[in-house]
């Protein structure tokens, strides 16, 4: 029993150990893990950052389908370098074609009548001068005269009629060219093709979500730059400006100013997924930049410095300080209404005067 006793006693202690060390252990903070990049500073000692994403200069250029229709033949490939007016891609032209078969066949039979009208006219002309040149009245009467006369003019409106309806048929044939050659989708202005969505047999219509194709010019880039709207007034025009890599602190590169978006939109945050997720408003500043030693692509993220405005106020601030340190500031009684939990409680409480 004795030892039993003393065993008990040592499995006790022992526990109490092994507790102590567990709790010793779990109250141990783990060493703050280095990062792997350099997060990016600021060069100013005071500045607005915002987050921006590189592209094309004048934008990206989403090509879309005039009409929904089958995509036939695809001539260009993602990186090649087209012109204006450059053929992009076909959509399936069969069923215009064949119409316009038919409607230029219908213009022979029309120019064959207005030949005939011509030849008719061309009679009745020479029948009206014969008679006319004619002067023993016994030979030849006024009616019949008259009669000639009458036919020589139903010709010439008939061949005004038939004239019309030749231009009417050649126009129904150059609508037809002229649907045929927009389903000859074309470069709207000279770039490169940064995206090719599209293969021979995909059916395309208009208002996808995926663009078809995607240009741009990528001789030069430029930065548009997303700032909160609540630091917006802070923002100068024509502020010196930098931008650095996602997770590359170290590669920071100047830009050089363009313009300010004048209407405030809503921020886009990037979701990885078609659809975007809408969480504030911004002002967008686009800024032009040189191509620096490391490779930049279309697209991609950067962190923006834009240096602050020393004249602009911080947010929230209403004035300027008073020599003793506060706010210039007169107190007026006001009474207000305020809610505490669900009652309605009337106050009077001192108000600044702004």
């Amino acid at each position: 029993m004795i030892i039993l006793k003393r065993l008990s006693i040592w499995m006790a202690l022992l526990g109490i150990g092994f507790t102590t060390w567990v709790l010793m252990g779990a109250a141990k903070k783990e060493p703050m893990p280095t990062p792997v990049a350099e997060p990016p500073r600021s060069p100013y000692n005071q500045s607005v950052a915002a987050s921006g994403i590189i592209e094309a200069v004048n934008e990206h250029v989403r090509i879309a389908p005039p009409v929904a229709g089958l995509i036939t033949t695809v001539f260009v490939s993602v990186g090649a370098q087209v012109t204006e007016r450059a053929p992009l891609f076909l959509l399936d032209d069969r069923d215009l074609r064949a119409q316009l078969l038919t409607r230029e066949a219908a213009i022979p039979p029309i120019q064959a009548q207005i030949q005939e009208r011509q030849y008719r006219i061309g009679d009745l002309d020479t029948q009206l001068k014969r008679l006319k040149s004619v002067q023993d009245h016994r030979a030849v009467s006024d009616d019949e005269v008259k009669r000639t006369w009458y036919a020589l003019e139903m010709a010439k409106r008939s061949l005004v009629r038939f004239q019309a309806n030749l231009q009417e048929a050649i126009a129904r044939r150059d609508e037809l060219h002229i649907l045929l050659d927009r389903l000859l989708v074309r470069a709207p202005r000279a770039g490169t093709i940064l995206q090719v969505n599209i293969r021979a047999g995909k059916y395309a219509m208009p208002g996808a979500a995926e663009p078809l194709l995607l240009l741009g010019d990528m001789q030069q880039l430029q930065v548009r730059a997303d700032v909160d709207e609540v630091n917006a007034p802070l923002v100068a025009t024509r502020a010196a400006a930098v931008a650095s890599l996602k997770s590359r602190g170290d590669t920071q590169f100047p830009l050089s100013f363009v313009r300010i978006e004048p209407y405030v939109v809503p921020k886009k945050s990037l979701t990885g997924d078609n659809s975007k997720r809408v969480d504030t408003r911004v002002l967008q500043i686009i800024y032009r930049f040189e191509r620096p030693p490391f490779p930049v692509y279309a697209g991609q993220q950067v962190d923006v410095f834009i240096q602050r405005d020393q004249t602009a106020a911080p947010p929230g601030d209403t004035g300027p300080p008073s020599p003793t340190g506060g706010r210039a500031m007169s107190l007026r009684r006001n009474t207000e209404t305020v809610v505490l939990g669900s009652l309605w409680v009337t106050a009077s409480i001192q108000l600044p005067d702004l």
